[in-house]
């Protein structure tokens, strides 16, 4: 199969880069399974396994799409209803930015992320673990980690430090994702000498923090699409402590983790954080979100689409950003 696949930004992504990191991933699995790839995305990118594409950002797609391709996949993207060629949209995001036509054609990356849409067709997000090298399970850890974009109230980067510090004897947090200080958003500053900001880092910092954390603290305040976060924490061996929304009931079970939308439970949950098993997380993550499987499920999707099914039958257009904020009970 010809597979196109339209990435925003640059490949590959050292950084944050969620969206990107794994649909860098998902070209690269499909190459191996023996489709020929074409990877659309800005200036600089690089991939070995496809033909990389510059994206002209003043030309209109469909005149820069490789004439050969049986198929274009798109992120997060508004979609031209007019493309001469099959297509899919891939979803990582709240935000209600297709048209109709398009939403028939658009895949989510939870079962909850789905629904919230009227739809029916996901794919849960896979990594490629070996790009993360060989993990230490065997490491003292000790104080707990937060990764994700800490400047979002919805992010609840306050909630996660509030809960560390709630558990005895005198814990830490690393925060990774971002910075303290959103200047959009309004000015705040949460500061407290056991929370220290890491702000953006790479993946050798993070892998670095993860393995020596007890676990990751997640207290979101809002449907969560996916949550790389989650199954990246769990691969290096740290349980997950989140509230359970969107997709975060899809992703973490009793062995793995505890859900729950009060402060005082997951403290209570934190002092046991001792009967998680870092070889049980690792295991679970690498076996059930890894970018194989994510790619056998994209291959199904699209085998669908080419023969002329449409994905979703009966979507529901979303009047606004789904970004109300959820309970969180202090």
């Amino acid at each position: 199969m010809n597979i196109t696949l339209f990435i925003p930004g640059r490949v590959p992504v050292s950084y944050y880069g969620g969206t990107q990191r794994v649909m860098y991933h998902l070209g690269h699995e499909l190459a191996r399974m023996g489709h020929n790839i074409s990877l659309m995305a800005d200036a600089g990118s690089y991939a070995p396994w496809a033909n990389v594409i510059v994206r002209n950002a003043s030309r209109p797609i469909d005149q820069q799409i490789p004439t050969n391709t049986d198929i274009l996949h798109f992120q997060d993207n508004p979609v031209s209803d007019n493309l001469p060629i099959p297509y899919i949209v891939t979803c990582h995001g709240n935000a209600n930015y297709l048209s109709d036509e398009s939403r028939r054609f658009s895949v989510y990356v939870s079962k909850n992320h789905a629904q919230r849409f009227g739809c029916d067709t996901w794919v849960h997000n896979g990594l490629d673990w070996d790009e993360y090298g060989s993990v230490d399970l065997t490491r003292n850890r000790k104080g707990f980690h937060f990764l994700g974009k800490a400047a979002w109230r919805i992010k609840n980067v306050k909630g996660a430090i509030d809960v560390a510090l709630g558990v005895a004897p005198r814990q830490t947090i690393e925060i990774m994702g971002g910075s303290r200080l959103n200047f959009k958003m309004g000015f705040r500053m949460t500061w407290n000498p056991r929370a220290h900001f890491l702000g953006q880092v790479d993946d050798i910092t993070k892998k670095y923090v993860i393995e020596r954390s007890q676990g990751l603290i997640f207290p979101v305040k809002w449907h969560e699409p996916f949550g790389l976060a989650v199954t990246e924490s769990l691969y290096l061996g740290a349980p997950v402590f989140a509230t359970p929304y969107g997709s975060l009931p899809e992703l973490v079970n009793e062995e793995v983790g505890f859900l729950t939308d009060s402060k005082s439970d997951m403290i209570s949950a934190l002092h046991q954080v001792h009967i998680y098993s870092p070889n049980k997380c690792h295991e679970y993550a690498r076996d059930c979100f890894n970018s194989r499987l994510m790619a056998e499920r994209y291959v199904s999707i699209y085998e669908r689409v080419l023969n002329g099914e449409v994905l979703n039958k009966h979507p529901r257009q979303c009047d606004r950003i789904q970004t109300d904020k959820l309970p969180w009970h202090e």
